[in-house]
């Protein structure tokens, strides 16, 4: 028997796809799948870019529920609300392949 699905998680589901339907944020997630929690800086130099873009697509995904943070001192630090997406994100590079 076939599961009813929820309209209203599926709509969730859509707008997290969405967001992190950009190659920076996909970037971000895998590089806090790896190192489970990082500030804005470690991110940006990581990633080689401005501030101010990293910035961006954080409050993307914090706002989405992906990304959650915590204040320490002046640094904000990120981490995965949920390691599910970087299993979809996994499966979508299979794919690739």
């Amino acid at each position: 028997m076939a599961k009813k699905l929820d309209a209203k998680k599926l709509d969730e589901a859509a707008s997290k796809l969405r967001a992190i339907a950009h190659p920076m944020r996909i970037a971000i997630i895998e590089m806090l799948d790896k190192n489970k929690q990082m500030n804005v800086t470690s991110i940006y130099k990581n990633l080689n870019i401005e501030q101010a873009s990293a910035s961006h697509h954080l409050n993307i995904l914090k706002n989405k529920g992906i990304l959650v943070s915590k204040r320490n001192g002046k640094k904000t630090f990120y981490s995965l609300r949920d390691e599910a997406l970087t299993q979809i994100i996994d499966c979508i590079e299979k794919c690739g392949k």
